[in-house]
């Protein structure tokens, strides 16, 4: 049986005449945490983007857990078991922790009819075990939202994504807004995830992060992988060579 869990085939998305992906073959493995990395417009979100059926994509292939998918949106994406944190927090603003949490997977008491009634303490007691599993600091579990400071919003999105046993998580730059303390607290989720042999992508812009947490680096350029790279045979500097287009692998020669 093979241990790749997520295959791509030529996967392409134009927007008009403007080539956002070109021909990206991709794999991860089982357990694998992959780093995307890239300058703006290289082509990472939009990859994720057909990946988690956000967008469709202009053509290619997606292979998940060695079945053919093509998922309308975001929520049949999780339902077949991606997490995704995007840098657009897909959070509900007048909702708490707890409501944020279980958002399309509410605990239910018992049912009457057409009528369900929600078990609230077993989501209350549910998210104060996440969040102690994750590390995630939130003085509140009963604030909105919408009264939280962007630090703990996003930490809200990342523990939600670790609560629930993913299949595959994906990442979306998932510090980029963050301090020191709330950046390491993501982190630590992201080796809790690891040790848990979860597979992940992660797209990261911090160098520094991406050598400390992931087994491989896969480069974008204007569109295209330009560099599959595992990390013990590489360094910042290599990285950012084919991130400029100073280096590229022969395998992708004549990519951009």
């Amino acid at each position: 049986m093979s241990d790749i869990i997520l295959e791509t085939r030529d996967l392409t998305k134009h927007y008009g005449g403007v080539h956002a992906l070109e021909g990206a073959n991709f794999t991860l493995r089982k357990g694998e945490h992959v780093a995307i990395m890239g300058d703006n417009g290289a082509g990472k979100s939009t990859f994720v983007r057909q990946i988690t059926g956000v967008e469709q994509r202009t053509r290619g292939d997606i292979v998940f857990y060695g079945k053919p998918v093509s998922f309308a949106g975001p929520l049949d994406a999780r339902e077949a078991g991606i997490e995704t944190v995007f840098q657009t927090l897909a959070l509900a603003d007048h909702l708490d922790v707890a409501d944020n949490l279980f958002l399309g997977r509410e605990k239910i008491r018992f049912k009457l009819g057409p009528f369900s009634i929600l078990d609230y303490r077993a989501m209350r007691d549910a998210t104060l075990a996440a969040l102690e599993k994750t590390g995630v600091k939130i003085p509140n579990i009963h604030n909105t939202i919408e009264r939280m400071s962007g630090g703990q919003r996003q930490c809200v999105a990342i523990a939600r994504t670790a609560t629930f046993h993913s299949r595959l998580t994906i990442m979306d730059e998932p510090t980029a807004a963050l301090g020191v303390q709330e950046t390491a607290q993501v982190e630590n989720i992201i080796r809790t995830l690891k040790e848990a042999g979860e597979p992940l992508i992660l797209i990261s812009h911090n160098m520094r992060q991406v050598m400390d947490l992931v087994d491989r680096i896969v480069v974008f350029r204007r569109g295209r992988i330009v560099a599959n790279l595992k990390k013990e045979e590489t360094d910042g500097q290599d990285v950012v060579a084919y991130i400029t287009g100073a280096k590229t692998q022969p395998e992708y020669e004549g990519a951009a």
